[in-house]
């Protein structure tokens, strides 16, 4: 019996001796996944700045009209290219920010003046533009002038969805096209809000032209009469 004890219990000593001797290599293991995990963190953030100082011509974001924007505080009319009063709302939405990218470059991230930060989001579509407010992120407005297009897509930089899951507005902002992606908490009413922007952006052109045309005509009609 005594025989047969002993290599029991020298087996026992050498399995608990190696489970003992395995702890270093363990240790320097999780401490090296550690220190990569930090790497690659540090590596993304100092890449983020160095994209936004590259962006850093881009001019600060459209604040919200005020209701009272049709005045400019004496009764003057408001100035040129400052937003009307927002007035009623058309459509509203609840949902996700996912980003904004250069227009038709889906990877290309924006990440100047707070653009980059994914975040709940409210929208509000006026007569006056697209209402954008992001609890603890920048909120920005974006004047009906400057809408572009909107389309339902399946994705933006970082983030990929179904066929038509995503919201996409294209809008200009300096000299820049942007590409802005958001995800309603009902994504059967983002088709709605496609139809609605593309009306009011045709409606607006088509208004844009007739003031010009109008004013093109004013113009030559004066100076024949001049003559």
């Amino acid at each position: 019996m005594t025989r047969l004890t002993q290599p029991l219990a020298a087996l026992a000593a050498e399995q608990k001796s190696a489970d003992v001797t395995d702890w270093p290599d363990r240790i320097g293991w999780i401490v090296g996944l550690l220190l990569f995990i930090t790497l690659v963190y540090w590596l993304m953030r100092q890449g983020w700045k160095w994209r936004g100082t590259l962006q850093g011509d881009l001019p600060p974001l459209p604040a919200r009209p005020s209701p009272t924007a049709t005045l400019n505080g004496g009764g003057e009319p408001p100035l040129l290219g400052m937003p009307s009063a927002p007035g009623p709302a058309r459509l509203e939405l609840s949902g996700r920010y996912h980003g904004s990218t250069t227009a038709g470059q889906w990877l290309d991230r924006i990440v100047a003046h707070g653009l980059g930060t994914r975040s709940r989001v409210e929208l509000t579509l006026t007569d006056a533009g697209l209402d954008v407010v992001r609890p603890g992120a920048t909120d920005f407005f974006i004047p009906v002038a400057q809408l572009r297009e909107a389309r339902l897509d399946k994705g933006i930089a970082g983030k990929v969805l179904t066929e038509g899951g995503l919201l996409i507005v294209t809008w200009g902002h300096g000299d820049k096209l942007i590409d802005s992606g958001f995800r309603s908490d009902h994504a059967a009413e983002q088709a709605e809000w496609v139809e609605t922007l593309n009306n009011m952006i045709d409606t607006n052109s088509t208004s844009s032209t007739s003031s010009s045309s109008s004013s093109s005509s004013t113009t030559i009609t004066t100076e024949g009469t001049a003559r």
